[in-house]
């Protein structure tokens, strides 16, 4: 296995303009590992109810995901999040949060999981991310995404999280938060004092920015004619990210300029339907496609 990707397996229900879904598959593990699954052998780590049937599970099937890392809770049920997008798709309105299983959550990494060199630790209580974190051998790459009810909950468990990976990803809001700095420039700085190798702000409709060292590499969003559901877009980005650089021999700040292209090529896919269905039904030869179109608007 190339990279395990945890988080949340999830029933979402969404609100756009264009529409209306009820207990459709989503979470940020869900997202991520079928967005990285396109380049590299994936395995998912999470938790779901009873309620959690085939019809869910065969979509992981189908994109070759590994699925022993889903623990199944007989009498519980999957957590789910209901939310409402306005024409400001950059912040959404949440209607409902459901925990159900993640409540009292103890994460078990199956024992073939456990020397997996890349390693994505998706959204959740950054108690809980330190805790899958710790049941990992010697991984060689490992990124963590966060949500701003950690930050203003868990900074602490958040920080001594941030001290132990590699790369760390956020949106504009988040990094404000976190650092309190208004400039993002000067926020990363502050982050990256923790040891971090590298930072990616995801700026939605902007495009995203990563923070290396002394270098920024800035990246444009890919300009789309249908967005329909916004969600799950930053977890795709991240699964597209790791996902293509587990599937390289080496690492370096050219894969990792390329890696952030292609996540973003991935947010792209997401987007453009409601729940997984924009992520499944592309083909590697469209992710090439657009991965040249972002070639097009970039050069000059």
């Amino acid at each position: 296995m190339d990279v395990v990707i945890s988080g949340t397996v999830a029933f979402d229900t969404v609100k756009t303009p264009f529409g209306y879904e009820k207990d459709i598959l989503g979470g940020s593990a869900t997202y991520a590992s079928i967005a990285a699954s396109r380049f590299c052998k994936a395995g998912v780590a999470g938790v779901v109810g009873a309620d959690f049937s085939d019809k869910y599970t065969n979509v992981f099937k189908k994109a070759k995901i590994d699925t022993l890392g889903i623990e199944v809770i007989s009498d519980g049920k999957t957590f789910s999040w209901e939310g409402e997008y306005g024409k400001d798709f950059n912040n959404p309105e949440t209607i409902a949060t459901n925990l159900n299983v993640l409540a009292d959550y103890k994460p078990k990494v199956p024992s073939s999981y456990v020397d997996c060199k890349f390693l994505f630790l998706a959204n959740l209580d950054p108690d809980i991310q330190l805790d899958i974190l710790g049941q990992f051998k010697k991984p060689r790459f490992v990124v963590c995404d966060t949500m701003n009810f950690w930050i203003v909950n868990k900074k602490k468990s958040l920080i001594d999280l941030i001290k132990r990976v590699d790369f760390f990803l956020l949106n504009e809001t988040e990094i404000r938060m976190l650092t309190d700095e208004t400039n993002i420039l000067c926020a990363a700085s502050k982050l990256m004092k923790y040891g971090l190798k590298g930072l990616i702000v995801k700026r939605g409709e902007y495009g995203a920015v990563m923070f290396m060292g002394n270098s920024v590499f800035c990246l444009p969003a890919y300009l789309l004619d249908k967005v329909y559901d916004p969600t799950g877009a930053g977890d795709s980005f991240a699964g597209g990210f790791i996902g293509y650089l587990a599937g390289q021999k080496t690492i370096n700040s050219g894969f990792l300029r390329k890696a952030v292209v292609y996540g973003s090529v991935m947010a792209t896919f997401a987007v453009e339907d409601f729940s997984v269905r924009g992520l499944v039904k592309n083909k590697l030869s469209d992710v090439n496609k657009r991965y040249k179109g972002f070639s097009k608007i970039t050069g000059f």
